[in-house]
């Protein structure tokens, strides 16, 4: 077991960012994730403080493969109290954006899993989109078993569901996403999109090679660049920070301020307009 306690470090609000769709509430302050083909359970031993004190959390997990994968893909090296600390003390909205959502970090998720994952996400809610995760991996994964003694299930590989049938996905209801996802598992097993070579690319490139795989728009390509490539820049666009940039920026984000990490700032504006309760005042 490995016990953390850092700042700007909660599994509660990364749950609910709309990050990541295989980390899961499973009982009264008990997490489970799978990523790539590891199993990982936590526990909150508290949870972060009104005062910003950090979150203590229990990995159940060897030392060896929390400095080999965990401490990576939770990105626990980078001091993300600096990205609060360069808000615009002068914006009054992101100042409490970033403070409700203090606790969320960039997770370091695998590119294609991202890939499905926001085909899947479009014209969704994220318990649906969970479902269809889950029921893609059980039937297209493979089944492991994490020395605990807990099964689950991977996530699916290019081949796997290219072998797939359109008919067999709109079985799941995977709906009109299923000729996309088929399309796309092919152009990626046949090498025609070369997801390793994206992590090379800068951003604006590694965004246009997205889009050339079917049902991938800007959006979603944002969506993988931020948190498939760990692209900091890619500032994905939905109804929630459409509303907030009309509403508070007049259409015009401050993207220079921000650059090379405007994408922690998205996160900070979605979270505070998905979860903060309307009409609630929180003082700072």
């Amino acid at each position: 077991m490995i016990t953390i306690e850092k700042d700007c470090f909660s599994i509660p609000q990364i749950c609910e960012s709309g990050q990541c769709f295989r980390l899961d509430l499973t009982a009264e302050n008990f997490y489970e994730l799978t990523a790539a083909d590891r199993h990982l359970k936590m526990q909150i031993q508290r949870e972060m403080g009104n005062e910003g004190e950090p979150e203590r959390i229990i990995f159940f997990c060897t030392q060896e493969e929390y400095d080999e994968f965990w401490r990576a893909y939770f990105d626990l090296d980078t001091r993300y109290e600096d990205y609060q600390a360069a808000v615009d003390p002068a914006d009054s909205y992101l100042r409490l954006a970033a403070w409700f959502g203090r606790g969320i970090r960039i997770l370091r998720q695998d590119p294609w899993e991202m890939v499905i994952t926001f085909i899947l996400s479009q014209q969704n809610n994220i318990p649906r989109i969970k479902g269809l995760i889950r029921a893609l991996c059980e039937k297209y994964g493979k089944k492991r078993t994490a020395p605990d003694g807990t099964v689950y299930d991977t996530f699916p590989d290019a081949q796997s569901l290219a072998r797939a049938s359109e008919e067999e996905l709109r079985a799941m209801k995977l709906g009109y996403r299923s000729r996309y996802i088929c399309g796309t598992a092919a152009m990626i097993a046949e090498g025609r999109v070369d997801l390793g070579k994206l992590r090379k690319m800068e951003y604006q490139e590694a965004r246009e090679e997205l889009m050339k795989l079917p049902g991938i728009g800007g959006k979603v390509a944002d969506c993988i660049c931020l948190f498939g490539l760990h692209q900091l820049d890619a500032f994905p666009v939905d109804t929630h920070i459409k509303k907030v940039l009309d509403g508070w920026y007049k259409g015009e984000f401050p993207f220079e301020r921000y650059k090379g990490y405007a994408g922690i700032m998205q996160q900070y504006i979605f979270y505070y307009d998905l979860k903060c309760p309307r009409g609630e005042t929180i003082m700072l």
